[in-house]
């Protein structure tokens, strides 16, 4: 894989991409983006960039326009006009004021997979847009759409800002009801940063925020619940788990004014399925078009709140299971977002030597959890790691070196993996026993998530995260809850599949399965995910 080389306040960073994107593009995922005002099509002039040493291609009639002969003679370019193919060494001129925004690396323009049309636009708005937002316990992820064409124009991810209230779901539903001040500063945090977010795309696109006429969110069902301030407190009461939660807020008209959308604009909170299964699920089952084929197939959205669906061509079954926040990093010691810094990958020779994939930069921040994976996977397969989750020395962490960075992975670290996999894993085979399937039948799995998006299959199966079978049958489909917003957002075919799989949708309560502790503690093991 080409690199792309650049100096960042005297220090050189290596950032390795695929072919194929431009420039800017390539920035945009990092922490190092250039200034921009235009969507990247050439008019605004501001990406300015000089390339020091493996320049592709020839200026383009942009470039010309707004370059001089002398500029353009001494390496200067427009990052958005140009796509390295090689290894390339650039100089950012113009560099981006820091941002919590970011555009994550699997853009949403591609997945949409239903045909746009068939939803009410307003006629005297030209050009009408829809923002399509996925609201996760970790992250916020937002793709702009025009509504009328149903093209992709721009995506945005960012933290939760409601993290300050506590990393799992439960620690911010308690801090709400003990406190509606505390309940109030959550929704309000959300409903800010949303409209952050699209002042990032308005600013640095060059769009007009007016044009939006729909915001459609989905979501856990405790994230949408706090978002709205509506019936969050049910969400504590375990009759409430698998019963249906009304999460509607009780208006948006204050929303649309504080994001700068259109007076006209509509706010469409997607409807959750139960206490602990949200939107977000039943969007990324939309989606990936889950039940289309009689074949069983599993689909996992991974999480702070993993939810699971099971078809077995007959049959929708659900639930959710607590994972914690293992797979997003957060606990981890040295865990770290999917984001530019994070060792997302890691190979193991014969020898024992460990190699490591960083995103968006050489140098490593942390790791995040499909490197977690990863590592857990070759420390047991070099045997340095027990099926028990012990250190076989008895050292009570691992240290090592990644991008020049020194980490340690404790053992507490492994555990947390482990009681995530292992709430996974129950939920897993409750649904093949109530679907009435086992493990080997069947023929599809679908993986959702950012967790999901840089998972290697066989190292997940080697410690029992997901079933074991040929590798070809796992997908690994990103962020399915944002693609699915988009298609409900954009098709009222979309949106009529999402209310079919609603009605269809049988839901399991992990917390009544009669052998809940002894399957969890099978599933605690390093190995193989395996059946009673």
């Amino acid at each position: 894989m080409p690199e792309l080389l650049l100096s960042i306040d005297g220090a050189a960073h290596r950032i390795a991409f695929a072919p194929g994107h431009s420039l800017r593009d390539i920035l945009d995922a990092t922490d190092f983006r250039v200034r921009s005002g235009c969507r990247g099509i050439g008019a605004c002039g501001l990406c300015r960039v000089r390339v020091l040493s493996g320049a592709d291609g020839e200026a383009t009639q942009n470039e010309r326009l707004h370059l001089s002969e002398a500029q353009l003679a001494g390496g200067m370019r427009l990052a958005c006009q140009f796509s390295p193919a090689h290894d390339l060494e650039i100089e950012i001129l113009n560099p981006a004021p820091p941002s919590n925004w970011k555009s994550p690396p699997d853009r949403v323009e591609a997945y949409p997979t239903h045909s746009p049309g068939g939803k009410w636009l307003p006629p005297e708005v030209r050009h009408p847009c829809g923002l399509a937002v996925d609201l996760g316990t970790t992250n916020l992820c937002l793709s702009l759409f025009d509504l009328a064409k149903g093209h992709w124009l721009a995506d945005r991810w960012g933290r939760n800002p409601q993290q300050n209230f506590g990393a799992d779901i439960i620690t911010r539903l308690a801090a709400a009801q003990e406190s509606p001040a505390a309940a109030r500063e959550m929704s309000d945090a959300v409903v800010a940063a949303i409209g952050e977010a699209l002042l990032d795309i308005a600013t640095r696109e060059g769009f007009d925020t007016r044009r939006v006429v729909n915001i459609t969110v989905v979501g856990n069902t405790a994230m949408l619940a706090l978002l709205t301030s509506h019936n969050f407190h049910l969400l504590l009461q375990p009759e409430y788990w698998t019963r249906f939660v009304d999460c509607r807020p009780e208006e948006t008209s204050g929303w649309i004014a504080q994001w700068g959308a259109n007076p006209l604009a509509e706010a469409d909170v997607v409807a959750p399925l139960a206490g602990f299964v949200g939107s977000d699920l039943l969007a990324g089952l939309v989606a990936t078009r889950f039940i289309d084929s009689a074949a069983p197939a599993l689909f996992i959205d991974f999480g702070t709140n993993s939810e699971i669906a099971l078809w077995n061509g007959r049959e929708l079954w659900v639930t959710a299971s607590a994972g914690g926040p293992a797979f997003e990093s957060s606990g981890i010691s040295c865990g770290v977002p999917a984001e530019a810094g994070a060792v997302f990958r890691v190979k193991c020779d014969a020898a024992g030597n460990l190699a490591w994939g960083i995103i968006g930069d050489d140098r490593a921040h942390g790791i995040c959890g499909s490197g977690l994976v990863d590592l857990i996977a070759c420390l047991l397969e070099s045997g340095k790691l027990s099926s028990t989750g012990r250190f076989t020395a008895g050292e009570t962490g691992y240290a090592f070196s990644a991008g020049g960075t020194a980490l340690t992975l404790t053992k507490n670290d492994v555990d947390l993996m482990q009681r995530a996999k292992a709430a996974v894993g129950v939920g897993i085979l409750a649904l093949c026993g109530h679907a009435g399937i086992t493990l080997k039948d069947l023929r599809r799995v679908c993986v959702g998530g950012a967790f999901g998006r840089y998972l290697d299959v066989a190292n997940a199966q080697a410690i029992g995260l997901l079933p074991p079978g040929p590798p070809e049958r796992v997908e690994l489909s990103g962020n399915t809850a944002l693609a699915g917003c988009c298609d409900v957002m954009l098709s009222s075919l979309a949106a009529e599949k999402l209310s079919d799989l609603r009605i269809r949708a049988r839901i399991v309560n992990l917390a009544q399965h009669p052998d809940f502790d002894l399957v969890f503690l099978d599933n605690l093991y390093l190995q193989p995910l395996q059946e009673r």
